[in-house]
């Protein structure tokens, strides 16, 4: 089929078949408009990033896959991070503030990616896998043109009225634009598999995500369907560089820098490939432009540690939905109802950074470590832990009064926490020096 038989006519062409571009898809077809959604993989595919919020519930309800996620999830009721007395400290999300479900899921991310991806195309979306687009054309509403390729080498024109990247860290506009900026004070990388046999906490908590800190980064620990956990660590650039041998042997040689961790592998089992990833932290300098919009990562991405991303993904799709609806209705309000999506996106991206680029602190670990109700700044905590970002007044209020806490900590204990950090960065690169030739990622 030659490129001028293959052109596709529709209102919105969104760029992207995870849980972002889906969510996007999805809700514009309910709106009643014509949408095509083009992925460059087949489903399922492999993705990081198997943690979800109690606030990505209301949009599954409110796609209507709240029963196909609950299939497919294991019941998250909270998180546990390591406590002073060597045991570990669980923030419930029932405790958070506001009216956040009390619980949420972990999922298989290529289960998740695909089922959301097919529900989009039952709506009615035009839903294609194995079509990359490959160049972009944009002069404003009903003037976006895109070029694509099939995987068996067909060639595919989109003419659409409006664009929604949701490319993820591919990031087609922020690329092709020249808006993406790398954060040079935030690099990170993972390094992570999937075990059978990975000791569970005990009764209703068995669902809930571990968090554990060493001194080159910190470590995760997921429960999935069928006895599965995923294990993995995201480590500072120069930790990874380090790596001699087998990334199985670095992986296991990482986890046992973390006692607590490594003793939960006792009974452990391999049931995957070792995975390496760069999570190159990014910003784009716009979000938004004439006929166009960025959800989730094709916009900005930061760190897995509060599991984020899918939330931040699906939240931004869903008003991108709404706004590109509005805007197609008017287009004269496209500026203005674009800088209103832009700022609340912003402000939530704010609120995880603000913590995740603090989290392997030692002020944080401490804080973490001691959790205090006063003020109700510990259901402050939980309540971002839960998602809540955007419309809380009273949660915000409470995260302020928590960085001022930080801060008063971090001031009064400086020379000892930099003594503690400096200390811990040794031993690590003790414990990992030696052999000779690093290991290519896997």
């Amino acid at each position: 089929m030659s490129e001028a038989d293959a052109v596709i006519e529709c209102d919105v062409l969104v760029v992207g078949g995870g849980p972002g571009g889906s969510t996007a898809a999805t809700l514009l077809q309910q709106q009643g408009r014509r949408v095509v959604q083009l992925e460059k993989e087949h489903h399922p595919r492999f993705h990081i990033g198997e943690s979800l919020l109690p606030a990505n519930l209301p949009i599954f309800d409110a796609l209507g896959v709240m029963d196909k996620v609950r299939a497919i999830g294991v019941l998250k009721l909270g998180a546990d991070f390591p406590s002073s007395d060597g045991n570990y400290q669980t923030f419930h999300f029932a405790r958070a503030l506001g009216t956040t479900p009390p619980h949420a899921f972990q999922v298989k991310r290529e289960e998740l990616d695909a089922m959301l991806f097919a529900h989009a195309r039952e709506c009615g979306v035009d839903a294609r896998e194995g079509v990359k687009v490959e160049r972009v054309a944009m002069d404003g509403i009903g003037k976006v043109v895109a070029q694509a390729r099939g995987s068996d080498g067909s060639a595919i024109s989109v003419r659409a009225k409006y664009l929604v990247d949701a490319s993820g860290r591919d990031t087609l506009l922020g690329s092709a634009l020249q808006l993406k900026r790398k954060n040079a004070k935030h690099q990170s990388a993972a390094i992570f598999a999937h075990y059978t046999g990975v000791e569970a906490r005990p009764g209703a908590d068995a669902g809930n995500i571990s968090i554990y800190n060493f001194a080159h980064g910190w470590c995760w620990f997921i429960p999935l369907r069928d006895g599965v956990t995923s294990v993995g660590c995201v480590c500072f650039p120069e930790h990874l560089k380090q790596r001699r041998g087998r990334n199985e042997e670095f992986l296991e040689a990482t986890l046992q820098s973390m006692p607590d961790a490594f003793r939960r592998m006792a009974n452990a089992t391999m049931v995957s490939e070792v995975r390496v990833t760069g999570n190159y932290s990014y910003t784009c300098e716009r979000m938004a432009g004439p006929g166009w919009v960025m959800v989730g990562d094709a916009f900005a991405f930061v760190d897995p540690v509060f599991s984020s991303g899918v939330y931040l993904a699906m939240h931004s799709g869903q008003k991108a939905a709404a706004m590109v609806g509005a805007i197609l209705d008017a287009p004269a309000r496209e500026t203005v109802l674009q800088r209103e999506f832009a700022r609340r996106i912003q402000r939530g991206v704010r609120v995880f950074s603000w913590f995740i680029y603090r989290f392997n602190s030692p002020v944080m670990r401490h804080l973490f470590a001691h959790p205090g109700n006063q003020w109700q700044i510990e259901q402050g905590v939980i309540s971002m832990l839960a998602g809540d970002v955007f419309d809380r007044k009273d949660v915000m209020q409470k995260l302020t009064i928590f960085k001022l806490i930080y801060a008063c900590y971090g001031i009064g204990n400086l020379r000892r926490w930099l003594g503690e950090m400096i200390a811990r960065r040794r031993r690590a690169h003790v414990a990992f020096s030696g052999g000779n030739t690093p290991v290519d990622p896997a």
